[in-house]
């Protein structure tokens, strides 16, 4: 496997209506990092929370898709509202260097009670870059998950991206996730959150051991990764700092989370989801 450059784009963002910016900066990236094979950029970075068809999958795919093929870069845009019948969904689309749509990544778990109305994904996302790996995505809530990375892993995914859009007081927590799912799935993690006015900054990328390869603070950043696929394999197959092993673990012992494992009447009693009252 060969080493693969990756850069992502924490932009200093507004609520809405981003296009030109993330077009500039993408075309920024890739003259003076001309050596980059992928963009990435944050959730919703585009159109922000906005649900207008303006910023609907449909219209902007086409738009990334040329710029892909032009600058012949692999490219996630972030993420778009996609409307289709009477669901939305929140989707990032895999763009290769020839333009092509290669795969989508649905967000699985919305953040409720607050992201309401938006339709969850059932899949997990997997793609493959010729002669560099297996990629996985996540979008955003989806890393208080693990069930969602390690779906990625069982998979094959080598690396993980997660593009995010937080702008609260628990982006810290989720960067102690960010490096916790790397150690647990021994995989590089990429976490690109939104700045500006849609999000707090504080990016990181993660290598299969849980080392920070880079870590950003909230203003406007560039993360730049060169990631090695064969790293990844060697820690699986020798473990971390040559001790555990959890893939190889799981692997071998999925039984007790193949069985019934929840006590629903416990779970009952946490009551129903909703945004927190005045006590």
């Amino acid at each position: 496997m060969k080493p693969f450059s990756i850069a992502a784009l924490q932009l200093d963002l507004d609520y809405s209506d981003n296009f030109n910016l993330v077009v500039e900066k993408t075309y920024q990236v890739a003259k003076r990092y001309s050596w980059v094979q992928m963009i990435v950029m944050s959730e919703l970075a585009v159109g922000g929370s906005s649900r207008s068809l303006e910023y609907s999958l449909e219209k902007q795919l086409p738009k990334f898709q040329d710029i892909a093929k032009e600058l012949g870069v692999w490219y996630i845009p972030g993420s778009f509202y996609d409307h289709t019948k009477d669901e939305v969904k929140n989707i990032a689309p895999v763009i290769s260097p020839k333009g092509d749509l290669v795969a989508t990544c649905t967000k699985t778990y919305p953040f409720l009670p607050y992201e309401t109305g938006i339709t969850s994904g059932v899949e997990p996302c997997v793609f493959e870059i010729p002669e560099v790996g297996i990629f996985g995505m996540h979008i955003c809530y989806d890393l208080w998950f693990p069930e969602t990375s390690r779906s990625l892993a069982m998979n094959g995914a080598q690396v993980i991206l997660h593009p995010s859009l937080t702008d609260t007081c628990d982006r810290d927590e989720e960067k102690i996730m960010a490096r916790a799912t790397a150690i647990q799935q021994q995989c590089y993690y990429i976490d690109v959150n939104a700045g500006g006015k849609q999000g707090r900054g504080l990016s990181i990328a993660l290598g299969p051991e849980g080392e920070v390869l880079n870590e950003s603070s909230e203003a406007e950043d560039i993360v730049l990764i060169e990631i090695d696929t064969n790293k990844v394999d060697r820690v699986r197959k020798r473990g971390i700092k040559g001790l555990g092993q959890p893939l190889k673990s799981f692997r071998d012992n999925p039984e007790p989370f193949t069985k019934k494992t929840t006590n629903n009447e416990y779970l009952k009693d946490l009551g129903v989801l909703e945004i927190p009252k005045k006590e």
